[in-house]
């Protein structure tokens, strides 16, 4: 009988802890309104840290670099915020002028289609097609994030205050755990990590942006601004995001001019994310972020079903972090091993620790 017990306590560790992490997901979920805002918060916090150490170098006191970084926090959030109420609003304003084109060009191409003998149903091209079905998931991120933004004064005060707390947390750590070193260690890789792809992911995500909407301003579409902010958001969601910005620019282009405008529109998105993905990405951010295509993928899944439309644009650095803390521990690193992507080749086979990534510059 004794032999069995080993088997049944690993069985029921097994399951306690599956039920333990479902309870946690589930209370997540349940509170997305509150942890949505605090991870916004925290990784606002990450990427800022830098200025704040910066200014302080400086020789500016703390409390004056704090107030300096919320100053420029609130400046940008405050315009860029603006700059998209408008642009929604226009585009909503223009919603049923865009719906009668499209009508005009769906029988247009009935009319064509049928001197061919093939007969199309314009009403169901009409409602298959409808620029405010095409554009919901884009209008729904958009939402979410306009959601967020009235909740923008109490994101800017929690990043105050963790900003405030950044510079005691290494004495705060020394004084909590028995081995602050190797703590102090585990949470800097983190933060180095997340702090370099937010910080390089960004600068391409608004690269991308300012070229999609630069391009479309010289063809003449219409709402450039806002495919480019949403070519520049969408550019943080992994795989499917760049896809996704496309498609309302590309219906755009289609309803305001003719197909051929349109597949230059898909083009130039096309041209912008390949120069971007397979040369300038992969020269800023050097191997790669470290996760499997398949794991990034599901990660976007995972997280926009758990935090909504900004857990997709976290979807990423949040699978990171996890990995990372896998990583540290002897118990989960199998985990971090599975949720690796190509440097698994260049594991270590004794010590079976993942290469820790250099920060480029």
């Amino acid at each position: 009988m004794s032999d069995h017990n080993p088997g049944l306590l690993t069985s029921s560790r097994f399951f306690l802890v599956a039920a333990a992490i479902m309870v946690i997901l589930a209370s997540i979920k349940a509170a997305s309104v509150i942890v949505v805002p605090f991870l916004l918060a925290l990784f606002i916090a990450i990427v800022f840290q830098p200025a704040i150490f910066w200014f302080r170098s400086k020789g500016l006191p703390p409390i004056l670099a704090t107030s300096a970084i919320f100053v420029i926090i609130l400046v940008l959030g405050s315009g860029f915020a603006g700059l998209v109420v408008n642009s929604v609003n226009e585009f909503t304003t223009n919603m049923p002028e865009y719906r009668g084109r499209l009508s005009e060009q769906f029988q247009a191409l009935t009319v064509f289609a049928a001197g061919f003998n093939i007969h199309l149903d314009t009403q169901m091209l009409q409602n298959q097609f409808d620029p405010s079905r095409l554009l919901s998931m884009s209008v729904n991120l958009l939402s979410g994030l306009g959601n967020m933004m009235t909740n923008i004064f109490i994101i800017l005060l929690i990043v105050v205050f963790m900003l405030s707390e950044a510079a005691l947390m290494p004495k705060k750590i020394a004084l909590a755990f028995p081995s602050p070193e190797k703590k102090l260690s585990q949470m800097s890789h983190l933060l180095m990590a997340i702090n370099k792809y937010l910080a390089l992911k960004t600068v391409i995500s608004i690269l991308t942006g300012v070229l999609i909407g630069a391009g479309l301003w010289l063809m003449g579409v219409d709402h450039y601004i806002l495919w480019g902010v949403i070519a520049f958001l969408f550019n943080y969601i992994p795989n499917i995001g760049s896809i996704i910005a496309a498609v309302p620019a590309v219906l755009m282009a289609l309803i305001q001019f003719n197909p051929a405008m349109a597949g230059f529109v898909a083009l130039l998105f096309l041209a912008v994310n390949v120069v971007m993905g397979n040369f300038v990405e992969p020269r800023m951010m050097g191997r790669g972020l470290g996760l499997s295509t398949l794991v990034v993928f599901l990660s976007l899944i995972f997280w926009g079903w758990l935090l909504g439309p900004v857990g997709m644009l976290l979807s990423v650095p949040l699978t990171m972090g996890v990995k990372i803390g896998f990583n540290e521990n002897p118990g989960t690193r199998w985990l971090a091993i599975l949720l690796s992507g190509d440097e698994v080749r260049h594991l270590d086979a004794e010590t079976q620790q993942l290469p820790i990534e250099k920060t480029d510059g």
